[in-house]
């Protein structure tokens, strides 16, 4: 066997943040003033989001771990730095702890008009704040192959970015409420297996054919191959609350994918298993976050979800080296150590009672590295 060559898999990062009023601590419909003055310094790279009190940024194409770390860090500085100037303050979470839905205003977009149009409530509440990854791909060929592999992992890393334990005031007993929240949306969660990329086009057809969307942007599963460039996108985490974390979970993705095109490059395949049972694990995750068990189905065994997630890093430790990524998966240690997002916020409100004390750390967190 030659070497790997690795550089395809290149990684953008987009992440949404919440805008939040300092006095109240509730989040704050902006009517997006930080996006126009963010477009003025970083162009396309911050967009509106369908609701207003969301900020949505994403990288350029980035051709290592380093540049998206220096991407999401600048990002993350402008806006917070936007934000301040504009008497506001930004924080990323899956959910706000205690805002509600009903009081934020849709962006007026045609497209978000389209949305809410046909998934009324659905929409109107779906006040959440995700991390996708897109991790580039030799060719749409290779990218159903590994995305259909790489499902199997999505829930070890989802537990890694749980941070949504609050939904609307009330803690939800989750450690990922988001994805019960958008899990009202069609066409979400694991996606099925595709036996090639033929298939999956011709099941995206078939659904503009019949008017069920119009673009396979409205596909919104936890992964896809992206309808229009050459990248696997991973759907499935909670924003999580610090800049390592992101890229944390970003090199995650971009090591599961080279280490599937490396195993197919040497005739190996991972075992795929059904969209049934990756989702018994997905809710263990969303449920418990890294303090649970996950289901090893090679065992047919229920396993803790921290030795699930080592036997993971031990599955991709021969790319990382080549991606340059080892010191930022050693991370996946400190989050055992300090928790993940959710396990925090849950501190902070287990000591003080407070959910304003939960935002007012989700807001001191955004910058910490």
């Amino acid at each position: 066997m030659g070497n790997i060559n690795y550089q395809h898999f290149t990684l953008g990062v987009e992440e949404e943040y919440m805008v939040i009023d300092p006095k109240t601590r509730e989040l704050k419909s902006h009517e997006q003033r930080i996006v126009q003055e963010g477009q003025k310094i970083l162009k396309d790279k911050v967009k509106a989001e369908m609701h207003q009190a969301v900020v949505e940024v994403g990288t350029d194409i980035c051709a290592n771990i380093e540049e998206a770390f220096k991407d999401v860090a600048s990002l993350r500085g402008n806006i917070a730095q936007i934000a301040g100037d504009l008497g506001l303050w930004i924080g990323a979470a899956g959910t706000h702890p205690f805002s509600h839905w009903e009081t934020q205003l849709i962006t007026d977009h045609v497209r978000y008009n389209e949305i809410v149009n046909e998934l009324q409530e659905a929409a109107r509440s779906n006040l959440i704040f995700g991390l996708h990854v897109h991790v580039g791909m030799e060719d749409r060929r290779m990218a159903i192959h590994i995305a259909n592999t790489a499902r199997y992992f999505l829930p070890h890393v989802y537990a890694l970015s749980t941070n949504s334990p609050f939904w609307e005031g009330r803690e939800t007993g989750y450690k990922s409420f988001r994805t019960k929240v958008f899990d009202k949306f069609p066409r979400t969660g694991i996606p099925d297996y595709f036996e090639n990329i033929e298939a999956y086009e011709s099941y995206v057809n078939l659904l503009i054919k019949t008017n069920c969307i119009d673009n396979a942007k409205k596909i919104w599963w936890d992964l896809r191959v992206h309808p229009f460039f050459n990248t696997v996108e991973f759907r499935i985490c909670d924003v999580p609350m610090t800049i390592n974390e992101t890229i944390t979970i970003a090199a995650l993705f971009q090591a599961i994918s080279a280490k599937i095109y490396k195993l197919r490059n040497q005739n190996l395949n991972f075992m795929i298993y059904s969209r049934s049972l990756i989702n018994e694990n997905k809710w263990r995750a969303s449920r418990y976050g890294i303090d649970g068990t996950l289901i090893d189905f090679g065992k047919e065994t229920e396993v803790n979800t921290r030795a699930l997630i080592y036997e993971l890093l031990d599955f991709v430790d021969d790319v990382v080296d080549e991606l340059g990524s080892r010191h930022i998966i050693n991370y996946v240690a400190k989050i055992f150590e300090t928790g993940t997002g959710a396990d925090r916020q849950l501190e902070v409100f287990k000591r003080t009672g407070s959910l304003v004390n939960v935002v007012d750390y989700i807001h001191d967190q955004f910058l910490v590295v």
